[in-house]
């Protein structure tokens, strides 16, 4: 195992993602001072998991993150990735690669990832237990530990050691033990307490129970007599209720037969309007038809009008069509008469022009007979014009100055030009550069606007941000209060469940029998499991009651007969048992006039709630008790009822017919009857907590997304405004540009009006030059005149051929410009030809688009007169569906009226019917009355029955003796039983079961006691053990380090001796640990009177030996040789080699020493200031990553 990499992002001075990737071997981490490289060894040992900011080199946990520059903003969040290889699986888990990322953002919020998995820091302090990797180990040394190893006290050091030796995980264990066994202990003291209450309790529950034992069976003779008793009184009662239903089932039938009748004859008249009501409904839609029809029919008609005017507006457009064409056949006739009539002057023009060509041949020959004279003459007077060569000569070169002089003036023009077109453009660039800059002036402020709505956008993203995070933080305080809750109710509903699995509370009878549930369908389950009531009813129900609580429901006499075998085969006690079938007949309620009193609430039975099954047990058990809400109110209603009836108070008072009352405070309320609904409300309150919690942990995790959607959104718009930033830079650098480029055209613009200035100067100058010379050349020309005066005379004959020559090269020109001007106008007439003849096909074409869109006329007018046929044939049988729809509609008016005429027979026959129905209700109502009577004399019989032995009268005949026929007798029986139960005082009834619950609990909580005591022992034997291995490991290992320790202190010092000492009289697992050291050529001493140089030196010697023997996968060492000078640097160098067999080591170093050692070296600069950046060197291939 090795580190591999370490991804940095946002920690410290690492404001951009920077990735350092690791190798075996010796890595060195190298930069000037605040450069950021210490900041490394932190970000290891922050995400390893420290918590102390103190040791981070900070005031707080915030300060790990990037908190900005003067041109960076703070980032949001630090993250720290390590990445280590575990092929070898040296840690416990099954990945091949292990990447532990611990992040923290501003708002406090953090996590910690194992490979990309969210995990606790527990998970990951457990990961590294005994490598020597972790916050508290041996493989990260940073600028303060040496010192503290060096300087601190003894007890001090013993985390590096436990670590070395490998105990930390067992001492761990350790505590985990003690704890929990102090935890056994607290229950051993609760335990303890319930038992001495529980032994203080049994004697005088065993007393109570003998004398219940006799009062029990006494009153069980006494309630086989009341049986007896209510046997023959219910008899006659049953005879007389017999009669009166007879009566009573025959009014009833006949009111029943009155009310179908009544039924039938409203279910007509029910008809009849359902009848009405549907031809009202068809004669109101045919009359919206017919208006529909009517409507229609209008727009048909309208139709028709408007396509008669389309076919008018076609006729006039055919008309006007064949008037045009009439006109185009016109103009195309005069258009082939010109064209006949150019063809014939071209002809005539033709001819004219041959005739002309014929005479100039003729007139070009004889003009080159003259010329060949004049020739001849020349040759005579070319003597005469010798003499002129020498003024020729002289004009010659006057003529030739003043060519320089236009030649100058020329190119001075052109020059001139060429500055005009220049100074044209620069003033055309310098428009360019104005608009160029108000453009970039334009765009400066549009990026300002944007960058300002960048910022805005910023700040109000982080104003979401924060928040979402101060809702994210609600949301989990109360997500961890939920969880507490739910934890508690939780395990309260456990709890109760499993005390109501083993009906705890319950006799031990009941007990045995519900463990028989599943094997026996027949069993339904106990009484309080059956019913249910709400919350304040519970204690009234309760007492209502009483014993018959645990009383057991079966389905029928045989499985309550099987059951009691069983009880007493394995003598666990007795039970009562409820067979439903033995419960079939409905039972009385009781004094209805009693219900009304005040302070009544009702009817116990009413205030239950059961399965239809289970009705008529309800009404067994609770038919007669009466629930009132005090007792002042049961004592003031006992009283006017004289005693005759069983009530219950809301808070469990129970005065009993014959005026008896029980009340007090409970001992200890089990609340049978509410475990059940107190299950079902902790369930649904469970669920409700289970559903806010995991609502409430749905919109935490949709914060959190919303609020990292932000955090990226952020990360996107600052991306978005740095580079909006740079455009803005980039157009001020622009306009800066341009500003220079307009100033320096400006400057251009100005040399080049002074040039024009300067050309304009010249030009002026030439022109004088230019007059100077004409004057010379106006006196050569005078000179000319005389000397041609000469010559004339001798040219004279010259003159008149040339005259000759010049008259008929005339006549020849006259007649050569005949020819022309005649081929001229055969041009002229040929291109007239020409249009003509277009003009004549233009005319032809528009005359057959229009006979193309006559004949269309035509046809789509035809078309419209189909149309208004059809749309009339419309009409007409739209017309007739309106007549039939009339009279349809006059037919449902009859109906309507002869419906109304039978309507009014029906209600007499309804009067009748409802008066016949009266009458047959009130004697219902009669008879009814006097079966109440009769029931409430027999519910009276039954309440008693009930009230005083909880016994349905269908058990009553269970009790019925031959013997006892004699209804006196029977009365004076069951007089000296009351008196032989009155002189037992009073009773407490419930002491039996009682006295059996309490042995019970008594030996239950005696075993648990013991298990408690057991369990206690095991633990403290656990902590034995564990400190007898760790003493047996820590002191193997210590005297391994102690060798080890002395051996490169040899080493590293090149001699003396270095000792490793435990504190005396103290636990070897606590004593603190000296350090000794004598280097070679001193007395051995104390660690505070060495240097620098040596302390530094000692504590490395104590690192390296641990290393030696219990290596780490990696050990990153932060300037821990800065106090050596260069020949212990190079010795720890060296030594440093040796380890890096089986460790990796990483180490921040200054010294070129360490750095000459190193494989590789990071070098961190800050090339931004306040951002460290990362340059990499492989000393190993000689290579440069930038």
């Amino acid at each position: 195992m090795y580190l591999k990499s370490i991804e940095m992002q946002g920690f410290k001075s690492f404001a951009n993602k920077i990735v350092l990737e690791f190798h075996d071997g010796i890595t060195g981490i190298v930069g000037p001072n605040g450069s950021g490289k210490s900041n490394v060894g932190d970000a290891v040992r922050w995400v390893l998991g420290e918590q102390s900011a103190k040791q981070l080199r900070g005031g707080s946990m915030q300060d790990v993150i990037f908190s900005g520059t003067e041109t960076r903003k703070p980032l949001g969040f630090a993250s720290v990735a390590i990445t280590l290889d575990n092929s070898d699986h040296k840690l416990n888990v099954d990945y091949e690669e292990v990447t532990v990322t611990r992040r923290l953002y501003r708002s406090g919020e953090s996590e910690y990832l194992l490979n990309g998995r969210s995990c606790r820091l527990k998970d990951i302090n457990e990961l590294f237990y005994d490598t020597g990797i972790g916050k508290e180990g041996y493989s990260l040394i940073g600028q303060g530990q040496i010192d503290k190893i060096l300087s601190g006290k003894p007890e001090e050091r013993r985390e590096l050691f436990d670590e070395a030796a490998g105990i930390v995980k067992f001492k761990r264990r350790k505590a985990a033990t003690l704890k929990k066994l102090e935890e056994e202990q607290q229950n051993l003291v609760r335990v303890t307490d319930i038992l001495a209450e529980l032994t203080r309790q049994l004697k005088p529950l065993e007393r109570q129970s003998e004398k219940a034992r006799v009062y029990l069976k006494k009153r069980e003779e006494l309630k086989v007599l009341d049986m007896n008793l209510f046997l023959l009184e219910s008899a006659r009662t049953e005879q007389q209720i017999a009669e009166t239903e007879e009566k009573k089932k025959r009014a009833e039938e006949e009111l029943r037969t009155t009310e179908e009748a009544f039924a039938r004859t409203k279910q007509e008249y029910e008809e009849i309007e359902s009848n009405l009501s549907r031809l009202d409904e068809k004669i109101q839609e045919l009359r919206e038809q017919a208006s529909g029809n009517a409507l229609r029919k209008q727009q048909l008609e309208g139709q028709v009008r408007l396509l008669q005017e389309q076919i008018s507006s076609s006729a006039k457009n055919r008309e006007q069509f064949g008037q045009r064409i009439a006109s185009l056949e016109e103009e195309i006739r005069r258009k082939e008469e010109s064209v006949s009539g150019f063809q014939r002057e071209r002809e005539a023009l033709e001819k004219e022009r041959q005739a002309a060509l014929e005479e100039k041949q003729t007139q070009e020959q004889a003009l080159d007979r003259l010329r060949q004279e004049i020739g001849a003459r020349e040759q005579e007077g070319e003597k005469a014009r010798g003499e002129m060569i020498a003024l020729l000569n002289q004009r010659s070169s006057t003529k030739g100055k003043i060519q320089r002089y236009d030649a100058m003036l020329e190119q001075i023009g052109i020059r001139r030009a060429e500055l005009a077109g220049k100074l044209l453009s620069l003033k055309s660039g310098h428009s360019q550069e104005k608009e160029e800059l108000a453009s970039l002036e334009k765009q400066q402020k549009e990026l300002d606007l944007q960058a300002a709505e960048l910022e805005k956008k910023i700040g109000d993203n982080q104003s979401r941000i924060r928040g979402l995070q101060s809702r994210i933080d609600e949301k989990s305080r109360q997500l961890d209060i939920g969880q507490t809750t739910y934890h508690r109710e939780s395990s309260r509903l456990e709890s109760l469940k499993n005390i109501t699995e083993r009906y705890e509370g319950y006799g031990n009878s009941i007990r045995k029998i519900m463990e028989r549930k599943d094997q026996n369908p027949g069993i339904h389950g106990v009484v309080a499991d059956l019913i249910k009531t709400e919350k304040k009813y519970e204690t009234a129900i309760e007492t209502a009651l009483g014993g018959s609580l645990q009383n057991i429901v079966t389905d029928n006499e045989n499985t309550a007969k099987d059951l009691i075998e069983y009880l007493k085969r394995g003598h666990y006690g007795r039970a009562t048992f409820l067979p439903l079938t033995s419960m079939n007949r409905e039972q009385p309620k009781g004094n209805s006039a009693a219900l009304r009193e005040e302070g009544v609430l009702g009817a116990a039975a009413d205030l239950v709630s059961c399965d239809a099954i289970y009705e008529n047990l309800t009404a067994h058990l609770l038919g007669r008790t009466l629930v009132l809400d005090t007792i002042d109110h049961a004592i003031v209603i006992g009283r006017k009822y004289r005693h005759s009836l069983r009530m219950v108070t809301l808070e469990g008072e129970l005065l009993s017919p014959g005026g008896s009352m029980t009340g007090g405070s409970f001992r200890n309320n089990s609340n049978l009857l509410g475990r059940r609904r107190e299950i079902a409300d902790l369930e649904e309150s469970v669920g409700v907590l289970k559903k806010e919690m995991t609502a409430m942990q749905q919109e935490i995790d949709r914060h959190r997304q919303e609020r990292n959607a932000l955090r990226e959104e952020q990360t996107r718009l600052s991306e978005k405004l740095h580079s909006l930033n740079l455009k803005q830079n980039t157009v001020k650098v622009s306009w800066k540009a341009v500003s220079e480029r307009a100033e320096s055209l400006q400057e251009d613009y100005r040399k080049l009006t002074a040039e024009s200035r300067e050309i304009e100067a010249q030009i002026c100058e030439i022109q004088q030059n230019r007059s100077g010379i004409r004057e010379e050349l106006k006196e050569s020309k005078d000179r000319e005149q005389t000397l041609q005066a000469e010559a004339e005379k001798a040219a004279g004959e010259l003159a008149g051929l040339r005259e000759e020559e010049q008259a008929l090269a005339g006549r020849a020109e006259q007649t050569r410009l005949r020819c022309s001007e005649a081929a001229q106008k055969c041009g002229f007439l040929d291109e007239n030809l020409r249009g003509a003849r277009e003009e004549a096909e233009r005319l032809e074409r528009e005359k057959r688009q229009l006979e193309e869109s006559l004949a269309g006329e035509e046809k789509d007018s035809r078309k419209k007169e189909e149309d208004i046929l059809e749309i009339r044939k419309t009409i007409e049988a739209a017309g007739q569906i309106i007549a039939g729809e009339e009279q349809e509609t006059e037919e449902y008016l009859r109906q309507k009226e002869q419906l109304n005429q039978s309507h009014k027979a029906f209600f007499r026959k309804r009067d009748e019917l409802q008066e016949h129905r009266a009458g047959m209700d009130k004697e219902c109502f009669r008879l009814g009355a006097q079966l109440e009577k009769l029931e409430e004399r027999r519910e009276s019989q039954i309440s008693y029955l009930w009230e005083e032995y909880e016994t349905t009268p269908d058990q009553a005949p269970l009790f019925a003796r031959e013997e006892l026929r004699d209804w006196s007798s029977i009365r004076k029986s069951i007089a000296g039983i009351r008196e032989e139960i009155k002189g037992l005082g009073s009773v407490n009834v419930n002491a039996v079961e009682e006295f059996k619950e309490v042995s019970q609990r008594h030996a239950f909580l005696s075993a648990q006691y013991e298990d408690l005591v057991k369990a206690a022992d095991t633990l403290r034997g656990i902590v034995a053990e564990l400190d007898q291995g760790m003493r047996r490991q820590f002191t193997e290992k210590f005297s391994q380090i102690q060798a080890e320790f002395d051996k490169v202190f040899k080493q590293l010092f090149g001699g003396g001796k270095g000792a490793l000492e435990l504190q005396e009289d103290e636990d070897i697992l606590e004593a603190g640990i000296r350090i000794i050291s004598q280097p070679p050529g001193k007395k051995l001493q104390n660690m505070m009177q060495l240097s620098g140089g040596e302390k530094a030196l000692t504590a490395i010697a104590l690192l390296f030996a641990i290393q030696n023997l219990k290596p780490s996968p990696f050990c990153l060492l932060d300037e821990i040789e800065a106090a050596l000078d260069d020949s212990n640097v190079t010795r720890f160098a060296r030594y440093l080699h040796k380890l890096t067999k089986n460790t990796q080591f990483i180490i921040i170093t200054h010294r070129r020493g360490t750095m000459t050692a190193a494989d590789r070296l990071y070098g961190i600069t800050m090339q931004e200031k306040g951002v460290s950046t990362l340059v990499s060197v492989n000393l190993i291939e000689n290579q440069l990553d930038k």
